[in-house]
Parts: C-alpha cells; structure tokens; sequence
C-alpha cells in the first residue's frame, strides 16, 4: 500500500514542479500570469491511499510590474480589466499583454493577428459609444479644411472713452479702442488674417471693426452690453465674409456670447477658430481614457476610436487559453465593458508592458520544496522495497 501511496506523491510532485517550471520559463513573457498547483488528498472510506492533483490555480487577479517602452502602441492596463481581441473566427479573447501594431488593413492587432476592440468613430469623427468592433487606425494624411466658425471671448474695458478722433482709421490708433488679429485659412489651407478693430460709441455700445488681409469686409457690427457687462447685441454669431484669389468663399461665423464688458483691461480669452492646413500624419497617442488620436504634422489630431476594456464576476472562472490569454465560461459570467478610468477598470499606460507577476524568489523556493517532497517519496519507494527484500529472503 504504501508503494502506491508513494507513486501518487511522485506523481502530484512532478505536476507541482512542471507547474513551478513553467512559471519559472515566462517570467519574462509581457502579461504572464503565474499558475500554483493544487493538491487533495485520497481516501477509500477512511483508508489513506495517497494525494491528487485538483488542478491548477492562477494568479489572474495579481498584475505585474509596468516597464515602459516608448512604443506608441504597447499598452498596459494600470489596475482591473483585460483588452478584448477577437480572432478570424469571431472568437473573443481577453488578455492583459498589450503588444499590439497594425495589420495590412490598418487594423489595430495584437502578435497573433487577434483584433483590438473598442468603440469606433464614424465618417464625422464622432465616437460611437455601445458599438464595439475591430479598431482601425487611418494613414490617409490630412487635407487642408477652411475655417468657418471664430469662438471668441474677450473683455472690453468699460473704463475706456469714446475716440476724440473720428472717423474709423485702422491707420490711426487713436480712433479705435482695442484690436485683435486670428489666424485663418481658406480652402487650400492657405494662411490668412482677420482683424477685429473694438471702437467705442457710448456707454456699454461698442463697434467692430472687420478685415481681411488688410480689406475691410464692410459694415461694422454693433456690440451692445447691459448695465451687468452681459452681451445682449449680437444674440447669435457674426459671418465675416471675403473671397480670396482662386479658394472658396470663406464665410466665418464669430461667436462673442460670452463676452463680457467690465472695469478691467481688455484681454481676450478665448480665441479659436475652426480650419487649419493639410498636414502629414506624424504619430499615434492613446490616452489614459483608451481614446486613440492620430497625429499631423499640422499640429491637429483626430479621434480613432477608443479601446474598451473587459472585466468579469468571477475571474477564476475564465478558461485559460494560455498563460496570456483566457476566454469566457459560464463559471466566469458574460464580460462587463467599459472604458479605461472608469469603475473596475485601471486606466491605460502608453507606451509601457505589464511585466509577467511571477515570483522567481517564491518560485525558486517552492522548487526547492518540490525537490524535497520527490526525494521523501522516493525514499518511501526504497524503504519499501527494502522490506520486501527482508520479508522474501526470511521465508
């Protein structure tokens, strides 16, 4: 009996150890998750009969170390969650090693060709949250669009009187207040100037003055603030238009609503205009958030679409497709989806790698022990046959 008991130790021994082998092998493999071998014991009623091997347990749960890499597109997760893929035949897989590039259709893929998931963005740009699908990156470059809105939000100075000089000269200082010049493009993406010139005309009424490459645009616009410093005139944005030499017509819409008229220095506070020139893409950038911008050279970026992440009610329940990899059972529950920073779910690190979590110090000890159990149950295998020895040369 006790032969047998002592095969079964061997045998339990030798899985713990290939086991602590194989953790010991990936410690350097980017998302590893260390696995530790569970062991039950035999019994026939209430006669021992040696030990078994349960199964295999993993750390899933436990994250690594994060090593940063410079690579635009090696992620890591810093917290809960794994990256979904999905293979040629729409499986999911769901894994935390990031090492993702591209595939000759610009898809977004990890190093067995599985595709990135997460939310797109249409032909708008807009992202298009609830509808997860394969992430696609665009290499097209970037073609010049000309502006057609001005956000501005300035303060004029109440303080200011009206101009002793008369009329309106852009030539002469002393007939305006206050001036301003933007920067704009037309349709080719060409540079062009937009001048406002802020006139005084009474207490809380104002003029602005429009142009263009140094051309006026025609009539000014009347600005009109209630008694608070509040604009009341105009109550929706202004078109300053002009036609440049051999572009479209540019027609820019300037939005002043929430500008204001107090006792204190004119500043301008925000001034954006739509449009900018054609530019070559320079770069990828993926934000904590998971959002993926493309980069240009023209300083601009545009919306890609945003990596979704995954998470589980009982991650012990995941099918271990490998070390890297797990795919859902009825044991771990259907996925929850969401997006990096939100909830469960750790925010994106850019250009860094989860390392494996092995222990090599733990693992090494416990090959230390494994190596101990083997050589006590060969022991028993020796004694044994000793006493088998004794027992026949006696008869």
């Amino acid at each position: 009996m006790s032969f047998n008991i002592a095969l079964t130790g061997l045998s339990a021994v030798t899985e713990q150890m290939d086991t602590i082998s194989n953790n010991i092998a990936n410690v350097g493999t980017t998302g590893f998750k260390s696995s530790r071998t569970e062991f039950g014991s035999i019994y026939a009623d209430s006669q021992a009969m040696g030990v078994e091997v349960l199964g295999l347990t993993q750390s899933i749960s436990k994250g690594g170390s994060l090593v940063s890499t410079g690579r635009e597109l090696d992620l890591a997760i810093a917290g809960g969650g794994f990256f979904v893929t999905k293979g040629n035949t729409g499986e999911l897989g769901y894994t935390r090693a990031g090492v993702f590039g591209t595939d000759k259709n610009n898809l977004i893929v990890d190093t067995r060709g599985e595709r990135l998931q997460g939310y797109p963005v249409d032909a708008n740009g807009n992202l298009q949250v609830g509808t997860v699908s394969d992430l696609a990156l665009q290499n097209a470059n970037l073609p010049a669009r000309a502006t057609d809105t001005l956000s501005f939000v300035m303060n004029l100075d109440s303080n200011e009187a009206v101009p002793a000089i008369a009329p309106f000269d852009p030539a002469n200082a002393d007939t305006f207040n206050s001036t301003y010049t933007t920067k704009v493009f037309d349709s080719q993406g060409k540079e062009h100037t937009l001048t406002q010139y802020f006139v005084k005309t009474g207490a809380n009424n104002w003029q602005a003055h429009y142009y263009a490459d140094g051309v006026s645009l025609g009539a000014p616009q009347a600005l009109v603030f209630n008694t608070s410093g509040q604009l009341t005139t105009p109550a929706a944005p202004v078109t300053a238009s002009f036609t440049p030499a051999g572009v479209e017509p540019m027609n820019i819409a300037i939005d002043y609503s929430r500008s204001s008229q107090t006792g204190s220095n004119f500043v301008v506070t925000t001034n954006r205009p739509s449009g900018y020139t054609a530019g070559e893409q320079i770069g990828i950038a993926v934000e904590k958030d998971g959002k993926i911008y493309a980069n240009y050279s023209n300083g601009e970026r545009l919306l890609q679409g945003q990596v979704a992440l995954a998470t589980f009610a009982n991650l012990g329940g995941l099918k271990n497709e490998s070390g890297t990899r797990w795919s859902e059972t009825t044991e771990s529950g259907t996925p929850l989806i969401g997006i990096p920073g939100v909830g469960a779910f750790g925010e994106l690190s850019t250009g860094a790698l989860e390392n494996s979590n092995v222990d090599l110090t733990q693992q090494l000890v416990g090959l230390m022990e494994s190596q101990r159990n083997y050589q006590a149950n060969t022991k028993v295998l020796s004694t044994n046959k000793e006493l088998t020895q004794v027992l026949f040369s006696s008869i």
